[in-house]
């Protein structure tokens, strides 16, 4: 009782505090500059928009019907269980940094799954296995290298791994016994970053290996795990380039199923038999990509999700008959994270709409039923009354069509309404109508639409089109926001006077150059961890991305590509932003280094241009934890408000 009562007047004494409190600070970890003080008043008025949850399926319990999620109770998204739907989301792991991945049990009994972890968002990721049992955590990589990819072997012994652990910028294939930190070995040497681990054969004896070369160029490999031999699977045939992903091993190991756009525009189901290695094509009449799919452990079904403008839809394929299996058509929705449970009765996987954050769901083969396991929170709001994505086409300055997704504000506000045209990141990235989260705000409460365009650049829309912004090409996705702006100038709801651009990453990036480029054509624009000159981009990032990353952009140690980058860069044209900018990044940033923003901000104030600037030192690339992010938040509605409704 006398605890309990402790308690009490500490939440009293927190809310008085609180009332007491005009503006709101940012924390310990922030460094905020020419950012003006922040009224509590417009705090609380976007509070609640903050406050949504998401909870992302990671995978089954083999024995028993449960499963784990990652989902958010306080600052960090971390590991739970979930053991019916509807069920309670019991916490396993608690620690200051999120945890999203490599999230997998033990495939044979359940008693420890795998997750991996960064610290402070440098992405220098390691490996645990959390014990059921003790609740004791294992590190199983060595604290320092970065590593990705982490696969159980069917006999749920040895966990496969790539590691930049031998020279911090090669990517590397390794096993581990799952039981014995001390065991890890490199199983095959390799050159470049883009190794990933994609799967085990049956056996125990080899891998499936991914060698990414770009989005739009990868092979596939063969490596037995006792010699590190290599087998190349895929071989270059001819000029085009050829994309290969998901690869998994059939049931009896004599072939295997994977995604690749070899003939074709887009990424289709393919099976290939290791005896003569040649390719069947299981989705020959789907003229969109598959992204992902999922086998079940006695081979007889395929799962998999095809990304339909944007939209999801769900199949499942008989691998016996190569037929597809009916089933109920899903909403307007997105979905990802597809895994079978262990005798291919239930999938799971993510769902999501501009109704709902991602839940984790389970669809059952035999009734058809679909459920829903957890019921993320929305901040006590409606989320039924929110905006609706309306999927809209422009002629772009080529004559091609660009897409994009609109949400209007509601009815209640007259008049012509302010625009945001934020822009993804990737470049190879889509955006897709799902949760719109705090961006509700702005168009429930400010009465402003949002434009998520889908420029060249953009995948889901065929390799032709990702290809159109690589190298020498990059101002064509500039041209796209222009043309995209024109449109804006046409419709009788929108006000083309009053429009600000944002995005994140390559979304940040494409942000500073239609600021620097179409100044008199916005408002204010709002980069978050953005390059801005590509050259010293390529020259920073991460060694393990260097090559990546030029295959998109251009090499930078070319003297024509280095002089047109240089040319194109945001940093050396500044001195044409003359509208407010706001200015976001994370101290560790990996991908997209600090000084890349630094540097934008020193150009841009010799302009006296107004420019606020936000640096998270316990961030990397975008800001996870949650009294970042509302800080981040508060303040873009505060530079919102000033320069884009007055």
């Amino acid at each position: 009782m006398k605890a309990f009562l402790r308690l009490a007047t500490v939440l009293v004494l927190s809310v008085i505090a609180f009332s007491q409190t005009d503006e709101v600070a940012p924390n310990e970890n922030l460094v905020a500059e020419g950012i003006p003080k922040i009224p509590a008043s417009l705090a609380e008025s976007a509070q609640r928009y903050g406050e949504s949850r998401f909870a992302a399926f990671a995978g089954w319990h083999p024995t028993r019907r449960e499963m784990l999620i990652t989902t958010r109770f306080a600052d960090t998204s971390q590991v739970h269980q979930v053991k019916f739907p509807g069920g309670a989301r019991t916490q396993l792991t608690f620690f200051p940094d999120n945890i999203f991945n490599g999230i997998d049990y033990q495939p044979l009994k359940g008693d420890s799954f795998t997750f991996m972890k960064d610290v402070g968002g440098g992405e220098f990721f390691q490996l645990y296995r959390y014990d059921f049992a003790s609740g004791d955590i294992t590190l199983l990589t060595d604290g320092k290298s970065r590593n990705t990819d982490p696969h159980w072997s069917y006999q749920g012994d040895r966990v496969a791994f790539s590691s930049t652990r031998r020279n911090g910028k090669d990517v590397d294939v390794w096993v581990v016994n799952a039981a014995d930190p001390s065991s890890a070995g490199m199983v095959a040497q390799l050159e470049g970053g883009g190794w990933g681990v994609s799967d085990w054969s049956h056996d125990g004896k080899k891998l499936l290996v991914i060698n990414s070369v770009s989005a739009a160029e990868s092979y596939l490999w063969l490596v037995d795990i006792a010699s590190g031999a290599k087998d190349l699977l895929t071989p270059a045939t001819g000029s085009e380039t050829v994309a290969y992903s998901n690869a998994r091993f059939a049931k009896d190991d004599k072939g295997i199923y994977l995604t690749s756009d070899r003939d074709s525009e887009f990424q289709r189901l393919v099976f290939m038999d290791l005896a003569n290695r040649k390719p069947a094509i299981l989705t020959p009449n789907l003229n969109w990509d598959v992204d992902e799919f999922d086998l079940t452990r006695d081979g007889r079904w395929i799962a998999f999700e095809s990304n339909e403008d944007g939209a999801s839809g769900l199949h499942v394929l008989d691998t016996t008959t190569r037929k597809e299996i009916a089933l109920a058509k899903l909403p307007l929705c997105v979905i990802w994270g597809l895994k079978w449970d262990e005798n291919g009765d239930e999938l799971g996987f993510n769902l999501s709409t501009a109704s709902q954050p991602y839940d984790a769901y389970s669809l059952d083969m035999a009734s058809g039923k679909l459920e829903r396991w957890t019921f993320s929170e929305t901040g006590g709001l409606n989320a039924s009354n929110f905006a609706q994505p309306q999927l809209i086409h422009w002629k772009s300055w080529d004559a091609r069509s660009i897409s994009g997704f609109l949400f209007k504000p509601p009815a209640r506000f007259s008049g012509k309404r302010p625009v945001i045209i934020d822009i993804h990141g990737g470049p190879e990235g889509q955006s897709r109508p799902d949760y719109n989260g705090r961006g509700n705000y702005f168009i429930s409460e400010l009465g402003i639409a949002i434009i998520y365009p889908n420029v060249r650049g953009s995948t889901g829309y065929g390799k032709s089109f990702q290809k159109l912004d690589n190298g020498f090409l990059r101002e064509g996705s500039y041209q796209d926001i222009n043309t995209l702006l024109d449109w804006i100038q046409t419709q009788p709801d929108l006000d083309s006077s009053r429009v600000m651009i944002t995005g994140g990453s390559y979304g940040g990036f494409m942000t500073l150059a239609v600021a620097t480029n179409y100044d008199n054509r916005i408002c204010c624009s709002v980069d978050v961890v953005g390059p801005s000159n590509l050259v010293t981009f390529l020259e920073h990032t991460s060694g393990y991305r260097q090559d990546l990353r030029r295959v998109e952009y251009g090499d930078e140690r070319d003297p024509k590509m280095r002089e047109f980058l240089e040319r194109i860069a945001p940093a050396n044209k500044a001195k044409n932003i003359a509208k407010p900018l706001f200015v976001i990044a994370g101290l560790n940033d990996p991908r997209v280094p600090v000084s890349e923003s630094q540097q934008m901000v020193n150009v841009v104030r010799q302009n006296g241009t107004p420019v606020w600037w936000l640096m998270a030192k316990d961030e990397g690339h975008g800001f996870n934890k949650k009294k970042n992010q509302d800080y981040q938040f508060d303040a873009t509605v505060m530079f919102v408000k000033e320069y884009l409704l007055k």
